[in-house]
Parts: structure tokens; sequence; C-alpha cells
């Protein structure tokens, strides 16, 4: 799998795939997840009720529904940082890019 770069800001990728291989339901988990996220937003940032946040993007990787969780989302809510990254555990979902703890050093 790969990973999508950036290079303003690191980011977790959260897969759609548990580490037992199996694909994770519902089907449409990770628009739940992002819509969830979505009033966590940039300051003076546009976008309504039914936009995502900037910061936690569904989206599909090498044809895996994936949750891409952008690490701002620690500094602008941590808790909602740590809900992301509980929801991946609990479910027992891949990630790839950041670790859960990693602090980001780019910003």
């Amino acid at each position: 799998m790969t990973t999508p770069k950036d290079s303003t800001s690191k980011k977790l990728i959260i897969y759609g795939v548990t580490y037992g291989d199996q694909r994770f339901r519902p089907s449409d988990w990770a628009e739940r997840l992002a819509g969830v996220m979505s009033q966590f937003r940039p300051e003076g940032s546009a976008g309504g009720p039914l936009t995502y946040s900037p910061y936690v993007v569904p989206r599909f990787i090498d044809g895996v529904r994936c949750v891409v969780v952008d690490s701002k989302l620690r500094d602008l809510e941590p808790l909602a940082w740590k809900f992301v990254c509980n929801f991946a555990r609990d479910n027992n979902l891949k990630t790839a890019g950041m670790d859960f703890d990693e602090k980001d050093e780019s910003t």
C-alpha cells in the first residue's frame, strides 16, 4: 500500500482492512468516521455541516477504502485525534504513515 506524499504535514492513514486481512464493515465506515469528525476544521475555513473536515478525509488508496487523518487534527483537538486512533485500534485496522503517538515535528 502506498502513502500519499505531502510535505507540509504528516498523515495517518487508516485502511479499511483488518490485521486479519478482512475487509472492514460497514462499507461506508470511512464516510461515517469522516462525517463525525467534520466539525474539526481550521479556524475561518469555509464549509457547511455537510462537508468533510480537511483534516479527516475518506479516500480510496490502491483500491482500499481509507481515511486520511492530518496530524494537524492533534493540535486542533487532541481528543478528536485520540478518537480516530482508538477507532483504528479498537477495530484492529491497518494503518500507515505516522504512529498514533508520534509527534509531528514539521509544524
